[in-house]
This record gives C-alpha cells, sequence and structure tokens, in this order.
C-alpha cells in the first residue's frame, strides 16, 4: 500500500498474482458532511498495472521506487515512470459485479505488456535457487572459478563466479615505448587534483599534463636522459625526482637543486614522503635527507651501512601534527627487514629485524583501521621476490615488528604501492595479478582481494576532476586509468541466460564447454506451441507474443520442455547450440562418458523420462540419449537412445563404460551400434537412485530417502555386491568421494556429514578373489552386512545441492565446498593440528554464550536440529567474535590465554589458507 500526498485519504494498493502481473487497486470511500472520507467503502476498482518477476515481497519507497524481493532470480529496483492514470488500460468497478457470493457474473480479461508504468533502475544478483555448482580453472588463472547453474524457467542463467573486485576502467592508452613505472604528483600541497603523470623508461622520463586532455611537457625541471626512481610532492610547493645518479629538488619557481650520488656509486632504491627522502645506494649504504625550516633538503651526516645490498626501502606519511615519520623499513638481499629509527637521537639506529623466507622486493609502511584496538594501527607491508606477500604491525613506540600474516598472491615477486580507494588508505600488490588490500567496511578487518584486471607491472594513486579517486597503471606498453567502486561484493558474477529450470550440468573433459539439462514442467515444447499454432481452429487472432524472460512460457498441464544447451563461459560467453527433447521427454541426468570400446572416444549420455508426472511419481518410459561430440565439443550429434523401465536419475562414466541409477537397479552400459548393451546388473538401493560417486572399482550408490550405499564391482565375476550402508534413514541430495573410504554428503533436511566405512569392511571388498563371499555374506537387519560410521555431522540454514573437493585458492588446502537451494556458498575446512580443534573449540563455547542468536534460538540446539552436531565447529559463529564489543574480545581473549590480535589471525588464518 503506498499513500498519496496531497488528497487525504488517497492510496493505492499493488496486488501481484502467482504469474507477476501486477494490479493496482484503489479504494473510494463514503465521505461526510465536510467532504472527508469515513472509513466505510463505497467501491473497488481495479486494473492492469505492470508485470515483474514473482515477489514474496514488494516495497513502494516515498522517493518514487519499487523494490521487488523475487521469489527466484535476481531482486528488480524498479522507478515509477507513471501511476497508470491516464493509460488506456480498462479499470474494472465494483459496482459491475454482484455482492452474493454464489451469483453469476461475466469473467473479465486484461492482456499483458510491456512494463510501461516501471523502470529497472537496478538488479541485485540472487543465485536463489542454485541447482548445481561446480569448480574449474577455465582461464588458467592462479586460482579456480565456481561454475553454477541458477534460476528457474526463462530467467534461469549459467552463471560464473570469480573471486575479486569489480573494476571500472576509464582510459587505455598504448604508449611510445615499454615503461617500467609510473607516478602521479600534484605541484603544491594543498591541491585537490594531480597535475602530472611521470613515466620512467630505460633510457629517460616523460612527463605529462593531466587536464582536459593528457598532453607531454618539457619544461617541469625534471631530467629527461634518465630514468626516474621516485617523485614525490615536497613541503608547500616543490617537487623532487630521485633517479640512478642523484636527487633533483625542483622549487616553484623553477630552481633546480641536484644532489649528485658519490663516484662510482648509484642509487638502487628511493622512498620519500611529503617532508623526508631515503636512498640506498649499489655500495650498501642508506642516505637520509629531511626538509628543513627554508624547505631544502639536509643531508644526514653518516651514512647507515647494511650488510647486504639493499633491494627496497619505505618511509611511512607523516602523521598529523608531527615533523616526521618515525622509522625507516630497509629490505636487503639477505632476506631480512631492518627497521630504522629516524629520531633525531637515534638516526639510522637499528630498532628491530625480521628474517624472511626469500629476499624482499618492496616495502610500505601505512597506518590502516584495525579491528582489534578499534582505532588505527601502523603495519609493514613486505612484498617478496617469491610471490609471498606479509603484513605486519610495526610498533609506532619501539618499532617491533609482531603479529606476523602471511598469503601467497602467485608466482612472480611483489610490488607494493599505497594507494586511496572508498576514502580509506589501502595497499595495492602486484604480482601474477593485481590484488587489493583494504579495510573490510563492515568488520574493518583486514582484506586481501584480487581485482579484476589485467596484471599490472606498476601502479600508483590518480586523481583529477573526472576520476577523484583512481589508480593508474602500466600493462605491458599500456598506460590504464581505473577506478574501484565498491568494497563491499568480493565475488564477481557473470550470467548466461538459459532456455528453462536448468537441472544437472557437466564440463567437458578437454574444452571449456559445460552441457546443461534444462526442463520446465507444464510447459509447452516448442514443438508442441507450433503444432498448435498451425492449427487453424485453435489459433487465437487477438495473441501477442510476450518476451519469455518477463512474461514466462506458455502453460500446458502434463506437459515438459525440455533441453540440452551447450555453455562456453569463457570466450564467446553464450550458450552455442540447444538440443530440444520431443516426445514430452524430460531430462533428468547427464554424464560425459569415455567409452573403451570406442578407442576412448566421449560421448555425452543424457537420461530422460517420458510423461513424467511429479506426485505422485508416475512415468510411462525412461531412456538413455547418446551424443557424439563435434567442433571441440561445440556440436552434439545424436547417436541412439536406448529404453529403460524408469527414468535413469544418476549417470556416470566408470571404468570406460556407463554406469546407470535406473530405479533400484544400478547397471553398467556399453556402447553399440544402435542402442546402450546391458553389462552388469544388480538391486543396491532400497527405493531409488539419485546419484553415483566413484573410485577405483568402488561406487557410492545415493538413495532418495536411505542414505548411501557402498557397492564393489568384481570384474571377474561380473558382478555389482553392496558392501555396507548406512544407519539413518537420510533424504540424499548430494555426496563426494573425500577419500577412497570416506564420502561428504548433504540432504533433503539441511544437514552435512561424513560417512567413513570401517576398514575391516574396506580391505575385504578389496580382496582379490572376495565376490564369493561378499555375495553370500549374512546381511545385518535386511541391509548390507556392515555399516558405516558417522565421523561428522551439522544442520546448515540450506538444503545442499552440490558438494565437492576442491582448492579455491593458490598453494591453498583443500577444501569441501558445497552449495545450497537457496543461493548458499559455503566450506568445510580440515583441521590439520589438535591444538587447532581445542582452540576452536573452546572459542565456539564461549560465542555461544557471549553471542546469542537475535531470533533467540540457542546455537547449539540449532546446529543439531536433526542430529547432534558432531565433529564440527561453527565457523561462520567463530567469525563473529570481530564484530564483538571490546571488552566481550578481552575477556574471551584472557580466558583463551591469548591476545585479541592473535585470536582474530587464527581466525582469519584458517579462511585465508582454503578459501576467500
Amino acid at each position: 500500500m503506498h499513500k498519496l500526498k496531497g488528497a487525504a485519504g488517497a492510496f493505492f494498493f499493488l496486488l501481484q498474482t502467482d504469474d507477476g502481473d501486477l494490479f493496482k487497486i484503489t479504494i473510494e470511500m463514503v465521505e461526510d458532511d465536510n467532504g472527508q472520507p469515513t472509513g466505510e467503502v463505497r467501491r473497488l476498482k481495479i486494473k492492469y498495472f505492470d508485470t515483474v518477476p514473482v515477489a514474496t515481497s514488494l516495497c513502494i519507497l516515498k522517493s518514487g521506487f519499487l523494490f521487488v524481493a523475487s521469489e527466484f532470480g535476481n531482486h528488480q529496483f524498479y522507478q515509477f515512470e507513471k501511476l497508470g492514470d491516464d493509460d488506456e488500460e480498462t479499470e474494472f468497478v465494483s459496482d459491475d459485479f454482484p455482492t452474493g457470493a454464489h451469483e453469476s457474473y461475466t469473467p473479465i480479461y486484461f492482456h499483458p505488456r510491456p512494463a510501461e508504468n516501471l523502470s529497472l533502475v537496478e538488479s541485485i544478483d540472487s543465485m536463489n535457487p542454485l541447482m548445481d555448482c561446480k569448480v574449474a580453472n577455465l582461464t588458467d588463472e592462479d586460482a579456480p572459478q565456481i561454475y553454477s547453474i541458477c534460476g528457474t524457467g526463462a530467467r534461469s542463467t549459467f552463471r560464473t563466479l570469480k573471486h575479486g573486485l569489480e573494476v571500472s576502467e576509464i582510459v587505455e592508452s598504448e604508449l611510445p615505448g615499454v615503461p617500467s613505472a609510473v607516478w602521479t604528483t600534484k605541484l603544491t600541497r594543498g591541491d585537490t587534483y594531480d597535475a602530472y603523470i611521470i613515466l620512467s623508461f630505460s633510457n629517460g622520463t616523460l612527463v605529462l599534463s593531466i587536464g582536459e586532455t593528457v598532453e607531454e611537457v618539457t619544461d617541469t625541471g625534471f631530467l629527461s636522459s634518465a630514468p626516474t626512481l621516485a617523485v614525490q610532492q615536497l613541503g608547500e610547493d616543490s617537487l623532487i625526482q630521485v633517479h640512478p645518479k642523484g636527487i633533483r629538488h625542483i622549487r616553484a619557481d623553477h630552481r633546480v637543486n641536484e644532489w649528485a650520488a658519490p663516484q662510482h656509486r648509484s642509487i638502487v632504491a628511493a622512498t620519500t614522503n611529503e617532508r623526508q627522502v631515503a636512498v640506498a645506494l649499489s655500495s650498501g649504504e642508506i642516505v637520509y635527507f629531511e626538509m628543513d625550516s627554508d624547505g631544502s633538503l639536509a643531508e644526514y651526516d653518516e651514512k647507515k651501512e647494511m650488510s647486504g645490498t639493499v633491494t627496497c626501502l619505505s618511509l611511512g606519511e607523516v602523521p598529523e601534527g608531527r615533523q616526521r615519520s618515525q622509522f625507516l623499513a630497509v629490505g636487503c638481499d639477505d632476506s631480512t627487514v631492518r627497521i630504522l629509527s629516524l629520531d633525531p637521537d637515534s638516526t639510522l639506529e637499528n630498532k628491530s629485524v625480521q628474517a624472511l623466507t626469500s629476499p624482499p622486493n618492496a616495502l610500505s609502511i601505512m597506518a590502516m583501521s584495525d579491528s582489534s584496538s578499534g582505532g588505527s594501527t601502523l603495519y609493514l607491508h613486505i612484498g617478496l621476490y617469491s610471490g609471498v606477500y606479509l603484513r605486519t604491525v610495526l610498533d609506532e613506540v619501539t618499532g617491533e615488528l609482531s603479529d606476523t600474516r602471511t598469503r601467497f598472491l602467485g608466482p612472480k615477486p611483489v610490488k607494493l604501492f599505497r594507494v586511496a580507494v572508498q576514502g580509506q588508505t589501502a595497499v595495492l600488490a602486484l604480482s601474477s595479478r593485481p590484488w587489493l588490500g583494504y579495510s573490510d567496511p563492515v568488520t574493518k578487518g583486514f582484506m586481501l582481494t584480487p581485482l579484476d584486471y589485467p596484471a599490472l607491472e606498476w601502479g600508483w594513486n590518480f586523481s583529477s576532476e573526472q576520476c577523484t579517486e583512481g589508480m593508474v597503471g602500466i600493462q605491458g606498453q599500456n598506460l590504464r586509468i581505473f577506478s574501484i567502486e565498491k568494497l563491499t561484493d568480493n565475488l564477481l558474477q557473470e550470467s548466461i541466460p538459459l532456455t528453462y529450470t536448468p537441472r544437472r550440468f557437466v564440463r567437458h573433459p578437454e574444452h571449456a564447454c559445460f552441457y546443461v539439462i534444462e526442463a520446465d514442467n507444464n510447459i509447452l515444447s516448442p514443438a508442441t506451441k507450433q503444432k498448435l499454432l498451425e492449427d487453424p481452429s485453435v489459433t487465437n487472432g487477438d495473441a501477442t507474443v510476450l518476451p519469455p524472460e518477463e512474461f514466462g512460457y506458455p502453460r500446458g498441464t502434463n506437459h515438459w520442455a525440455s533441453c540440452i544447451s551447450v555453455v562456453d563461459p569463457v570466450t564467446e560467453k553464450k550458450v552455442l547450440s540447444t538440443i530440444h527433447l520431443e516426445d514430452n521427454e524430460c531430462a533428468v541426468s547427464i554424464a560425459v562418458v569415455a567409452f573403451a570400446s570406442q578407442e576412448d572416444e566421449t560421448f555425452l549420455c543424457v537420461g530422460t523420462g517420458k510423461d513424467m508426472v511429479v506426485s505422485p511419481r508416475s512415468f510411462s518410459a525412461g531412456f538413455i540419449h547418446v551424443y557424439r561430440f563435434h567442433e571441440d565439443g561445440k556440436e552434439l550429434e545424436f547417436i541412439h537412445k536406448t529404453k529403460v523401465e524408469e527414468p535413469p536419475m544418476a549417470l556416470l562414466a566408470f571404468q570406460g563404460r556407463l554406469l546407470a541409477g535406473v530405479g533400484k537397479d544400478l547397471r553398467i552400459y556399453d556402447l553399440g551400434m544402435r542402442q546402450l548393451l546391458r553389462k552388469a546388473q544388480s538391486e543396491v538401493a532400497p527405493n531409488m537412485i539419485v546419484g553415483l560417486q566413484t573410485q577405483g572399482s568402488r561406487i557410492i550408490v545415493s538413495d532418495v530417502q536411505e542414505s548411501i550405499t557402498m557397492v564393489v564391482y568384481k570384474f571377474q565375476e561380473n558382478r555389482l555386491i553392496p558392501f555396507v550402508d548406512d544407519t539413518i534413514a537420510r533424504w540424499t541430495s548430494c555426496t563426494t568421494m573425500v577419500d577412497y573410504e570416506t564420502v561428504a554428503g548433504g540432504d533433503k533436511f539441511g544437514n552435512l556429514w561424513l560417512l567413513r566405512c570401517p576398514a575391516k569392511a574396506s580391505e575385504e571388498a578389496d580382496e582379490e578373489g572376495s565376490g564369493a563371499h561378499l555375495l553370500h555374506e549374512r546381511q545385518y537387519l535386511a541391509g548390507a552386512p556392515h555399516r558405516l560410521t558417522l565421523m561428522a555431522h551439522n544442520f546448515s540454514q540450506d538444503i545442499p545441492m552440490s558438494i565437492q573437493k576442491t582448492n579455491l585458492v593458490a598453494g591453498g588446502r583443500d577444501c569441501l565446498l558445497w552449495s545450497g537451494l537457496q543461493g548458499t556458498l559455503g566450506i568445510l575446512i580440515p583441521f590439520v593440528s589438535r591444538e587447532d580443534v581445542d582452540f576452536f573449540q573452546t572459542l565456539e563455547q564461549h560465542l555461544r554464550s557471549e553471542d546469542p542468536p537475535l531470533a533467540g534460538r540457542d546455537h547449539l540446539i540449532y546446529r543439531s536440529y536433526y542430529v547432534p552436531v558432531k565433529g564440527v565447529i561453527d565457523g561462520d559463529l567463530c567469525e563473529r567474535y570481530t564484530l564483538l564489543p571490546t571488552d566481550k574480545k578481552q575477556m574471551i581473549a584472557g580466558e583463551l590465554d591469548r591476545s585479541v590480535r592473535e585470536i582474530e589471525r587464527k581466525i582469519s588464518d584458517i579462511r585465508t589458507r582454503s578459501a576467500y
């Protein structure tokens, strides 16, 4: 309901049907003698307004916007263009209809049309419902991508999810040569925007002015015949340029003071801030300068000799109200970083040293927000030649280094640059891909996230009238200027529209193609729809073809619309081809199989059901379609289809043949000329097989209602023999093999669990010649001879639809990634030490009592909703430690006999080593 400004009692309702059609309802009130509405209803008026996606909730904002919280798919944000008062849409009035419930009346009709009253402003990504998910690295990046199928009907999508921040590119310009570095600088301290872009080449320096156009300038005082090592706006209105042979101090009146490097020595590293300069000579000496009261650079009398060659230097920003930065960080090729004092009483004295695993390539001292203290903390960021990034706390009083956190960024040496993003100081780290280190806007915790951008060789701040908070970078021979708009969303999504609701998908083993089976119930297939349109006796001449993305497909009871789509998410980023199934068939399963009998040629197998009714379940037949790949997997050629008794709900490649779950039966098929040839069969499930996994000769069979059964295939006897099953009736929705004896899975009630086969049963099943023994071994309680052991169990807030063992970050540990029906992505990380288990168990216990849920539930009871939680620590709850008030943090830290910073580091490390 929305109240209109102006007239008293003026308001309207927006109602939505199950098809998404919006209707505007206005209510006329009985007025009193003064013309004021009394609250008594005189009549209702209703008219068609527009059509939007089916919503769970609608919210009209006073500013003239409508938020549609979609039931499925992306949420939509619309702007009201008009209120539909002056259009030609028919308005129906309650006076025209009888008031009696049993009186007859003439039905009214309306014609849906494209939106006229609403215009789409923004769409908010939502993966609900998420049907399936797979991890693969198809772009040869450091980290893999997550590919998923989401949505329902014509609004379904194939989505690529990538860890990274979205980057808005402003300029890409080719340069005359390949620069080695780039800087920007203001002319005076009070300037709002940068005035120059300075590019350093191997044989010289190029200066560009920033204005409406970017042009080369020569009268700047910069030495153009030598490469540049550093540029800085110094004091009120001076500039300095550091080059291998010296330092140029350029005054506002273009007077230049030159400091020359000692004879036979050159400058190899430099660092600057607005009042200080430090350079390292090839002899290993550090020369320190500080600006004096008249604005000139004064050299400190003594030079500091280092034990090795200096590879990098860093000065922090001058704190407000101070004369200088207190510390100078020096990195040497002996794999050490030293902190030198810049205090006048102890200039260039050693304060602390830190040994590293590799020589440092870059250093950066900067103050950043700190969730531990709630304020700002001084950090030293270190980039190593090995591609490792370190962040360590630098004590502002003693200069000691502590609380070091490590992250592997890529195989290339790490370069570091201080930048400003969204009003906060951040660090740009460049390796094989660019990364940004920043404080999370919500938790204030430190985040290190890759940028969705090509690899850069150098980066720097950039500020102009057109782009107040941007960055400038070098990529080969190109100069790129870009900005980062949002720090809140570090998971990027790319969507490819699909035709119907996706059910399952598989990947081509060699090429970057996916094959998606899609199906919608009670929808007319294209063939049926065309047949009806061609029949003149049933054609509706007034019908207009409306886009199915907004209005859906034509309905038909007990009809199925189903297809197989070939999707290329990497190169062409679209659906390459689609095969529509006919004869009211619905695709239910899919697998890629390399048949050994066909010289290991790979085929696509698709299981279908004919005339399926969802509830109560019925069908007329099942089929397995076989397709051959062409054009590197981009085209499919139909070979043949084989009729089976029931729709095969699970297919899997197995030892050069096809494994199929048909009802209760598990079958092995080989490829024949005209149909599939059945080679083995066994009834292994109590109700219906819905999933298959395999390693070696062992097969994990998922039943729709009775958990999993382990089956062994005995090649000599050609028998499929179940040998171990579960004690709990789990409504299995997904499974994966963690190792040869352990299975992870999820069920329809939101549980995640880990089951393990007893060692004795596993050994017996794999013994040669044990087929007859297993076949005649006595059953236990009408099941398999042995029972699985429950290793872990946890209740999640979503229904798991897929689970797989994978590695999400470069150099990280394996974890279990699971996806939920409502769009959830979660991970299960294995502990590797008993110490970590004890620590997180204790932390979890404290948080259960110190951080009660808003809804009043008990954490332990919630996670034990169906089965008592076992072997799983609630990571989401542990991460809420960073959001607690400072006094509670310190209280818990005291109980754990650790510091707040140490607890936050352990929580952060457990996530970053396996995921993001």
